[in-house]
């Protein structure tokens, strides 16, 4: 039964990994790339690793995840500032 859970959740990581590549929307990836991580996490308990898995959430999920999605906000806001400048300059003529 383990094995099949353990299965399961290799099949899991290799659907999130695939899904991230192919993914055409930024925040899609961030939160596809989170569960990766989790799941990461919860097979490294599963290989009897719990440092590694403390430190897999803490990183991969955590850390990491807010990282991207201060950089998102970033790029979404000078993309914003770009399209507003243009919109104005259009204007102006």
């Amino acid at each position: 039964m383990m094995q099949v859970f353990t299965y399961l959740l290799l099949g899991f990581l290799v659907v999130c990994a695939v899904s991230v590549s192919l993914s055409k929307n930024l925040l899609n990836s961030i939160l596809i790339f989170m569960s990766y991580s989790l799941v990461m996490s919860v097979i490294w308990i599963l290989l009897e690793s719990p440092d590694l898995a403390i430190t897999e959430a803490a990183v991969g999920a955590g850390i990491t995840s807010v990282l991207f999605f201060l950089t998102l906000k970033k790029i979404q806001a000078m993309i914003g500032s770009d399209r507003e400048e243009k919109e104005g300059e259009e204007k102006d003529e």
